[in-house]
């Protein structure tokens, strides 16, 4: 039996430029971290006993004999491009699915590591990152940029860069003490709604030539970004007004990226004291962080009283296994 725990991420800045088709004629940057909240995946090899040959469990259960009866796309894809057979997985999260924090990927990369270790097998950060871009990408052909499952990867507070021949994560380094207060002077609330980012992507198409502008400048906002939280004489409260300037760029990047009702929790937050903040992933719902004050966050919590107020840490792990009970498996056949 393999378990593996796969962290989810939060993204600040320069979303939106890592989509292939932008950052390859212009390049593109992010600025994220992954945070203490997972998804698990459990994998096993079933044992012969039942008329299936495969159990899923996720939020449905799916009883198979071979790959095409698969209806969860990435698992299908997966496991015909890993060869998996007689597999008992279970999927479960800390936080919904669909909700801004890179779920999915996260669930991709950590099916992949958990795949491999079943095999024996080991794989690294930057083949697991590969390997569940394609497969989400390319295979399972859903539309999206590239950091969700970096991010999930590797772990830690990075700056992804992105050019023509790929990618690299560069761990952005902060003085610790000033970290912490960043991490202190963040609030995140869950908005209730949820959506598929890969629809919002199209329906926003967020890299067509008319948006370029605005991508641009929220690339250049991640040097400025970067510069905040390296330079210990700068004020970190500027990385709440320039969260705010962001969120402002990347509305006028889809119809989709926000709502009335996001706008609305989003100007109240603003009313009661937070210096910026951005709903999280492609837009429509689920996660609004906002950059709050200490003195600010009782009269914030206060406004945002009917959302879930999530806690959160920072976390520097990325996917990995935490349990490794090896199997004796022989196949006694092939599936189609």
């Amino acid at each position: 039996m393999i378990i593996t725990r796969t962290p989810f991420r939060m993204s600040f800045f320069g979303g939106g430029t890592d989509m292939p088709d932008y950052f390859r004629e212009n390049n593109g940057s992010v600025i994220s971290t992954t945070f203490d909240k997972y998804c698990y995946v459990t994998v096993r090899h079933l044992p012969r006993f039942f008329n299936h040959k495969s159990l899923l469990s996720y939020s449905k259960f799916e009883y198979v004999n071979t790959y095409d009866e698969i209806e969860h796309p990435a698992i299908r894809n997966a496991m015909k491009m890993l060869d998996m057979h007689e597999i008992r997985l279970t999927y479960e999260a800390d936080l919904p699915a669909r909700s801004g924090l890179g779920t999915s990927s996260s669930f991709a990369v950590g099916m992949l590591n958990a795949f491999y270790a079943l095999k024996g097998k080991y794989a690294d950060n930057k083949k697991l990152a590969d390997e569940a871009i394609y497969l989400e990408r390319e295979l399972c052909q859903e539309r999206g940029g590239w950091q969700d499952q970096i991010a999930a990867a590797f772990g830690g507070f990075n700056r992804i860069n992105f050019n023509v021949d790929g990618y690299e994560v560069v761990p952005i380094i902060i003085n610790p003490l000033r970290k912490q207060q960043l991490n202190k002077n963040l609030m995140m609330f869950f908005t209730g709604f949820t959506r598929f980012s890969s629809e919002l992507q199209k329906i926003n198409n967020i890299t067509s030539s008319d948006k370029r502008d605005q991508l641009k400048e929220m690339f250049n906002l991640v040097d400025e970004a970067e510069k905040i939280l390296t330079d210990k004489q700068r004020s970190l409260d500027e990385f709440g007004y320039l969260l705010d300037h962001t969120w402002k760029l990347k509305r006028q990047t889809g119809s989709q990226i926000s709502t009335n009702s996001i706008d609305t929790l989003y100007n109240r937050g603003i009313e009661a004291g937070a210096l910026g903040g951005k709903l999280l992933g492609a837009g429509g719902g689920g996660f609004l962080v906002f950059y709050v004050q200490p003195d600010k966050q009782e009269a914030m919590k206060e406004a945002m009283k009917e959302l879930m107020l999530i806690p959160f840490e920072f976390e520097n792990g990325g996917t990995r296994v935490i349990h490794y009970s090896p199997e004796t498996y022989e196949p006694i056949d092939k599936q189609e």
